[in-house]
């Protein structure tokens, strides 16, 4: 039954189709990142970037480097559009995706890591054996069908990004509308809707809109009755967020999932006409169906996994954000902080307050500010900094912080020396005070 239901063969138009709209948004994530200042504010102009825990050693490439970096990555991903050594060119196109992701969290954002984590599935799918150079190189390579695993794993994916999203928005500040409201303030300024985005009635409908499209989208396109409808408001929803968020391809790369839900037909009918439709059956059993199973069954529960971890993380996530990111909580909270940075000399005893301009740019200090994780490791970049010039130091964090709206409160204890204390990765850090019960 299960090799039936994951090895039996399916006409491939869904995968074709997506491949193409798949490298067209990888290539003009690439270039737009270069032509709209993301590379030059976010990785070429700072002196050092807040890369993942664990992965200091990932740092731009000096000068220019990374302009050229997201070009060939750019590159890689037209390849992957035309079917061009596909496998290898999505293998460097991942690997690069993957090394600047962890290279910068200044910019952190949960659609880039899926696109990492999309990239990586798409190394492993036959989305070449059709309309590609690859396969017109190579004829035997044509074909006109996939293993039905191929549409399921991207299914499984989708289900859990949105199940897991709509989970989070189950909070007190998103259900009285608190955080649409502080989020909305921002786009006062539009065009024509800047107003309208104000209004209170308004804000309901996007808070438990969010929750019940997030909750049901997948299972409305897997079923058909609602697929159209359900598709009518994914068009609405991914194109309203684009307009009022700008957050790049997303929206557009969300759409593209829609032609995993579809019938083979009618992808072939829009978009491949001139495609022979598979329509056998059969089911053929790889070779490598063991380590295939063991691979897949891995990946998914790390992918259930990690977005409960917070769960066994004293303190409440919102606040510590211990086990915040690669968890899909998406656009949840309004944050801001009043943070201030003093190094101590262990010989003189003397104090120095650090401005924060001399280190950092304007988006690293709002991370700098709010973000436990970057306040200790700009705490460990100061210490460095300082031993450099032959000084033993001590870092001291004075930081109150104000989460969507609400007084401010401490949030690091001024009287930990966060230079020389370790990172906790899976358990709570007590110098990240815990607010107290009002």
């Amino acid at each position: 039954m299960l090799n039936k239901w994951l090895f039996k063969n399916i006409d491939n138009s869904s995968l074709i189709v997506f491949r193409i709209i798949f490298g067209l948004l990888c290539f003009l994530e690439s270039v737009g990142a270069i032509f709209t200042g993301w590379v030059k504010k976010t990785l070429v102009e700072p002196e050092f970037t807040f890369s993942f825990i664990g992965f200091e050693w990932l740092q731009p490439l000096p000068g220019n480097g990374m302009y050229y970096y997201y070009v060939i990555m750019g590159i890689f991903a037209l390849f992957i559009m035309v079917g061009y050594k596909y496998r290898l060119s999505t293998l460097c196109f991942t690997i690069m995706w993957a090394a600047t992701y962890l290279m910068q969290k200044s910019s952190y954002n949960n659609h880039y890591y899926l696109l990492m984590l999309l990239s990586s599935i798409m190394v492993l799918l036959p989305a070449h054996r059709y309309a590609s150079v690859d396969a017109k190189l190579n004829p035997k390579l044509k074909s006109l069908s996939m293993p039905q695993w191929c549409r399921l794993i991207i299914i499984l994916q989708l289900f859990i990004v949105y199940s897991y999203a709509a989970k989070a928005k189950l909070y007190p500040d998103w259900l009285d509308t608190t955080v649409i409201e502080l989020l909305m303030k921002g786009k006062a300024h539009y065009f024509l809707v800047g107003n309208i985005l104000q209004l209170k009635w308004l804000h309901y409908i996007l808070a438990y809109g969010g929750i019940v499209f997030d909750g049901l989208i997948v299972p409305l396109l897997l079923f058909k009755p609602t697929r159209k409808y359900a598709f009518m408001a994914s068009i609405f929803f991914h194109l309203f967020n684009s307009f009022v968020f700008q957050i790049g391809i997303f929206p557009y790369l969300s759409l593209a999932f829609t032609l995993f839900f579809f019938e083979p037909k009618t992808i072939q009918k829009l978009f491949l006409k001139k495609k022979a439709f598979y329509n056998s059956k059969e089911v053929v059993i790889p070779k490598f169906k063991a380590p295939l199973l063991i691979l897949f069954s891995i990946y998914f529960l790390v992918q259930i996994g990690l977005p409960l971890r917070h769960h066994i993380i004293e303190g409440d996530v919102l606040w510590t954000e211990e086990g915040h990111r690669l968890s899909w909580r998406m656009m949840l909270r309004s944050k801001i902080g009043k943070t201030s940075y003093s190094v101590k000399n262990k010989d003189s005893g003397k104090s120095t307050f650090i401005n924060l301009d001399d280190y950092l740019t304007r988006k690293q200090r709002r991370s700098a500010s709010t973000k436990p994780d970057v306040i200790w490791q700009f705490s460990q970049h100061l210490k460095q900094t300082f031993q450099n010039n032959g000084q033993e130091v001590a870092v001291y964090v004075n930081s109150k912080i104000s989460v969507n709206g609400k007084p401010y409160k401490t949030l690091i204890d001024p009287d930990v020396d966060l230079a020389n204390v370790e990172w906790e990765t899976f358990k709570h850090s007590n110098w990240i005070l815990l607010p107290k019960e009002d």
